[in-house]
């Protein structure tokens, strides 16, 4: 069956809205058409803000869910950043090797890493390599740190690519320290497509992941997807677990860790 351009486009769309992502060669399988044909239809109506493309396809165009930039998200939630950052650093035991992610809650992670020896620490966080180092030539702590390398995202302050997920294959962690965008029952979810892959990936090689999401990303869903909850062995918040996740027993699932007042809050 062959397809107008105008049907095609709006087949494409509605296959988008229903899917959340669409890839080109399933497209063009579907509509009988080659992949170029695709792509350039994928091109229009990235033109017309009605998708973004992606390496192999698109996915929805959401404008309100950009992320800002990493110099402005220091100042947003600082007190309950950090108050997270010191009690994921609590976990942290002599002899770990432990992978940071990227972005401001991790940064106040880095900062509260004190008295630990023997400690080896895999980042793709230019901000918390940067941290990391004066902290270890300052002797706060004991151990090493690693970059990965790949391609810079300089609004986020991250090492991004297929290279940082190829370097990520050479290592196995004890512990992930992972921010995110937004945490729901279904999965965790970020901004940055770049930046998910890389997380997906840490999530894959890691014995035990700690999410660390202050309360505004609690019930929150983001653009990409980094993984489902299930992934997820503990959860480092300034707020408690919701009652509608209590209903659902996923305080049996994982432990929820409150960062500000209290005793833990272990299920």
């Amino acid at each position: 069956m062959t397809f107008l351009l105008n049907d095609r486009q709006q087949l494409i769309l509605e296959t988008l809205n229903q899917e959340k992502k669409v890839v080109v060669a399933s497209l063009a399988r579907e509509l009988g058409v080659a992949p170029e044909t695709i792509r350039r239809d994928l091109d229009t109506l990235e033109k017309e803000k009605k998708l973004k493309r992606v390496h192999g396809g698109a996915v929805l165009y959401l404008q309100t869910n950009n992320e800002p930039m990493f110099v402005q998200k220091m100042s947003v939630r600082a007190e309950e950043k950090a108050a997270i950052g010191r009690k994921a650093a609590e976990f942290i035991q002599d002899g770990d090797t432990i992978m940071l992610g990227a972005g401001t809650t991790v940064l106040q992670l880095a900062k509260a890493i004190t008295g630990i020896k023997l400690l080896t620490i895999v980042t793709n966080s230019l901000a918390a390599a940067e941290e990391l180092n004066n902290r270890l030539e300052k002797r706060e702590f004991d151990g090493k740190v690693i970059v990965l390398g790949g391609m810079t995202n300089p609004e986020q302050k991250s090492i991004v690519g297929a290279l940082t997920c190829k370097m990520l294959e050479s290592f196995r962690f004890d512990k992930l320290f992972l921010p995110c965008g937004g945490v729901t029952t279904g999965h965790v979810s970020d901004f940055n497509f770049e930046d998910c892959i890389v997380s997906t990936a840490m999530v894959e090689r890691a014995n035990q992941v700690y999410l660390l999401a202050d309360s505004s990303k609690i019930e929150n869903e983001s653009f990409f997807k980094i993984c489902s909850l299930s992934k997820v062995d503990y959860i480092i918040s300034d707020g408690d677990m919701p009652l509608s996740w209590q209903k659902q027993e996923l305080d049996t699932m994982l432990q929820w860790i409150r960062a500000t007042g209290g005793e833990n809050n272990e299920g």
